[in-house]
């Protein structure tokens, strides 16, 4: 295999990575390097969005959407070239770094005191704004760091895949959730405590029982991992690499001795397989909650007459509105029963067996491909890019000279601490 096309083979697996929401799969995976290019087109939004505030606040008549559409059309040519700037995932230096830094750190000190100025307006914006810089800043560098943006953008997918399939997974699902959870709807001390509680605090309790579900997946998959790294051979590497760029390359000379060695993943690493894991498990339990959601809903408007209600409450129920007769307990109900029974299939689905190979085998799957395709881009990198002058970089790892190849080297899994 011809080192110069290996190269282009390494970044192309590594653009993999990031289109599928694990980035920090990448050897050496770092602010300067991969994190703060990615972000440039987010940040440059966000600078071009308070310009064009200014603007709209200080500027008056024909002038004021001349200048802010000068301002837009800036915005979205800079969102472009930043865009393919930051896919090209350019070394920035220590100077570059903290140039960008600067700038967007000036934005919020500088634009607010100018609109003052024009507009005598609070003195609190300042630090309004600021904070809200701040935050912006930090959303951004986390959806990057971890991959929120893709991994959002295939948990949709995976929401539409099982919407399509619906009539399957509630049929499976809901049996079960329903011997759980119906005889709760009837209970009166429920519907007393839902014609009460506010929805604030009914949005605080299905928080906890999403923390439970993530919680839960957190200690499966640490569970998991362990055994998914064993099985790194040739037949599994190979079946892994398939659909992505390393699916062309002869998997029996990165191999050439058998299974490769488990590279050990550090915590950023895990976090991102839990956050990967998590998200397609909670978007699976949304859609069966969904579905328990309407059951209630439906059962409810059937069966639970407005005396029979007002009696399980003690008092004529709050409505949805005037002329919209249905209970706000009604809808409270079913909300939480539908929470309490999406983070109990999402808990049985990782532990019972039958559950376990019906709804969590395929999510596991996804997470197996990812460390095979792992295992392999590291062999690759380790053989074809040469290291780094100024030695290696904390959590790389050791690679031999580039004037190896693929054939005649075997690679070399050991982590620099």
């Amino acid at each position: 295999m011809p080192i110069t096309a290996s190269r282009a083979l390494v970044r192309q697996t590594e653009r993999w990575f990031v289109r599928h929401g694990v980035p920090q799969m990448i050897a050496g995976y770092d602010f300067d390097r991969h994190i703060l290019p990615r972000m440039l087109p987010f940040l440059a939004v966000v600078v071009v969005a308070d310009l064009a505030w200014v603007i709209l606040r200080a500027a008056e008549g024909a002038t004021r959407w001349v200048l802010f559409s000068v301002v837009v059309v800036a915005g979205l040519a800079g969102w472009s070239a930043l865009t393919r700037f930051g896919r090209r995932l350019p070394h920035f230096s220590h100077r570059a770094m903290v140039t960008v830094l600067v700038a967007y750190a000036v934005v919020p000190l500088a634009v607010p005191p100018l609109v003052l100025w024009l507009h005598d307006g609070r003195a609190g914006v300042t630090i309004t704004s600021a904070a809200a810089f701040a935050l912006l800043f930090a959303g951004s560098w986390l959806s990057t760091a971890y991959g929120v943006v893709p991994l959002l953008r295939r948990a949709i997918r995976h929401a539409v895949d099982d919407m399509r399939n619906s009539v399957r997974l509630q049929g499976r699902a809901l049996p079960l959730l329903l011997f759980v959870t119906l005889f709760f709807f009837f209970t009166g001390e429920l519907w007393q405590a839902m014609n009460r509680l506010p929805w604030y605090r009914l949005g605080l309790v299905l928080t906890l029982f999403t923390a439970v579900t993530i919680l839960a997946a957190a200690g499966r998959l640490r569970d998991e991992i362990g055994r998914v790294e064993q099985d790194l051979s040739q037949r599994r590497l190979s079946s892994s690499c398939q659909r992505t760029p390393l699916a062309s390359l002869p998997i029996e000379e990165v191999a050439p001795d058998g299974p490769l060695r488990p590279v050990p993943l550090h915590g950023r690493q895990v976090g991102n397989l839990l956050l990967m894991l998590a998200t397609r498990q909670l978007v699976q339990a949304l859609v069966v909650g969904v579905g328990l959601f309407c059951f209630f809903l439906l059962l409810g408007l059937i069966v639970v007459q407005p005396e029979t209600a007002e009696q399980w409450i003690g008092e004529p129920p709050a409505t949805l509105a005037p002329e919209i007769p249905v209970p706000l307990a009604l809808l409270r109900n079913a909300a939480l029963l539908a929470g309490f029974g999406s983070m109990y299939f999402a808990v049985t689905s990782m532990s019972d067996t039958e559950h376990r190979r019906q709804f969590f085998a395929p999510i596991l799957d996804e997470v197996e491909r990812t460390l095979a395709v792992r295992a392999v881009y590291l062999a690759v990198r380790d053989i074809v890019l040469p290291a780094q002058a100024t030695g290696p970089v904390p959590g790389a790892f050791v690679e031999p000279p580039a004037e190896a190849s693929v054939a005649d080297s075997r690679p070399q899994h050991g982590r620099v601490d």
